[in-house]
């Protein structure tokens, strides 16, 4: 075999794609499982679920009073929240949170701690621009999108394809090949948003 053609016969597993596919269904299984056993920790007064909240950074009123009720139902549930730390979405979400006495962490695109909303305890300047919808993805155990431009439909991309949890409200329409991808929960409001991330309250 030439050497280009080995070098690529190389870089698929034995098994060819199928047996791709199938680490890749595995690698979504475990995930899932880790949110149920986070939630599971949380129950039992362990570390905290962490959720992140995204949208634009310029919203409507009533995305921001959906964020809002989000972020106070998530504290209320003893979630950590974790955002991009700017206004808009991340703002009303924090603002809810931090009124229900809850932990609110802003990961940043800039250089600047002194950026963030007034409603975050913990800011991450990253200097990394829209990159750091990476860096919030990959902190969290599920995301709940809430409107949202280009940037929120990255972040949930990123999320669906790390096997994550998504729960979009008044969001983006997702579709693969015409077909809309039933990885994407879709909730009515707040409360059924959060339930479906964190089960129903006890």
């Amino acid at each position: 075999m030439p050497p280009r053609r080995r070098r690529l016969a190389a870089s698929f597993p034995a098994g060819g794609l199928k047996a791709r596919e199938g680490r890749k269904e595995n690698k979504g299984k475990c995930r899932r499982a880790g949110l149920r056993r986070a939630r599971k920790r949380v129950f039992q007064g362990g570390p905290r679920v962490y959720v992140g909240v995204v949208g634009g950074q310029f919203c409507t009123e009533e995305e921001a009073r959906l964020a809002y009720e989000v972020g106070r139902l998530l504290a209320r549930r003893g979630a950590v929240l974790v955002c991009g730390g700017l206004g808009g979405v991340m703002e009303a979400s924090c603002k809810g949170a931090k009124e229900e006495g809850g932990v609110t962490i802003g990961i940043l695109p800039g250089p600047f701690r002194g950026d963030a909303n007034p409603y975050v305890d913990h800011a991450i300047a990253t200097d990394m621009g829209q990159a750091r919808n990476a860096v919030i993805v990959r902190t969290v155990d599920a995301v709940i999108a809430v409107g949202g431009e280009y940037g929120t439909l990255s972040e949930i991309a990123m999320a669906l394809k790390m096997g994550k949890r998504v729960v979009a409200i008044s969001s983006w329409d997702i579709a693969r090949r015409g077909v809309p991808d039933e990885k994407l929960l879709r909730a009515s409001g707040p409360q059924e948003a959060v339930e479906a991330v964190l089960g129903p309250e006890r």
